[in-house]
């Protein structure tokens, strides 16, 4: 059987598997690829990329936080975190009695160039708003969303915008496309953690 690995651009309110009993909108009315199965989550109200393969060794690979592979988000908070919030989560935070991994959190000068989202975030007039970019190398439940609630700045908007060596690049929310040998190559070597920013 060909083995097939892919990238996806998951939209907002897109569950990330490819059924649901109660109908709502998963990968399968994107992706038309087959037996293919995401490696790794991303939570319905989260945006961005997913890789999505055939081969059970790699998504393995993918997932399994002892190869640390990272795994790089911008988010939009609410406030603006001073730097005590950012070396905490630099740190690592407990969440449900689980000290995270040290990440890398940089705040953004300006705001990343996405997609509009088709449900916009909840604006309040008198609460600023401030970009993260955040890479992480494990995969907890809703881990982003929980670590920057912790540290007081619940996040509004979430974007995962790659994974190891993958980069969302400029794939639409919706779109797909196979990776490259190269890619596949590069996401099962050893890598160093690298910042799509800089």
């Amino acid at each position: 059987m060909l083995v097939q690995t892919i990238a996806f651009n998951k939209p907002y309110g897109v569950l990330p598997c490819f059924t649901d009993p109660e109908g709502r909108p998963t990968l399968a009315d994107y992706v038309t690829v087959s037996e293919v199965y995401a490696a790794g989550r991303l939570d319905q109200d989260s945006e961005g990329l997913m890789i999505l393969t055939s081969d059970g060794a790699l998504a393995h690979r993918i997932t399994d936080p002892q190869h640390k592979l990272p795994k790089v988000y911008v988010a939009q908070v609410e406030r603006i975190p001073d730097e005590r919030a950012i070396t905490q989560l630099c740190h690592g935070v407990l969440l449900g009695g689980k000290q995270t991994r040290p990440a890398e959190v940089r705040l953004l000068t300006e705001e990343p160039t996405l997609p509009k989202r088709p449900v916009p975030i909840r604006f309040r007039k008198n609460v600023p708003t401030a970009w993260l970019e955040i890479t992480i190398h494990e995969g907890m439940n809703r881990q982003v969303r929980r670590m920057t609630a912790a540290v007081g700045h619940p996040t509004l908007r979430l974007v995962r915008i790659a994974i190891g060596p993958i980069l969302l690049g400029d794939l639409n929310p919706g779109e797909w496309r196979a990776l490259l040998k190269e890619e596949i190559s590069s996401l099962t070597s050893p890598h160093r953690s690298t910042s799509p920013g800089g």
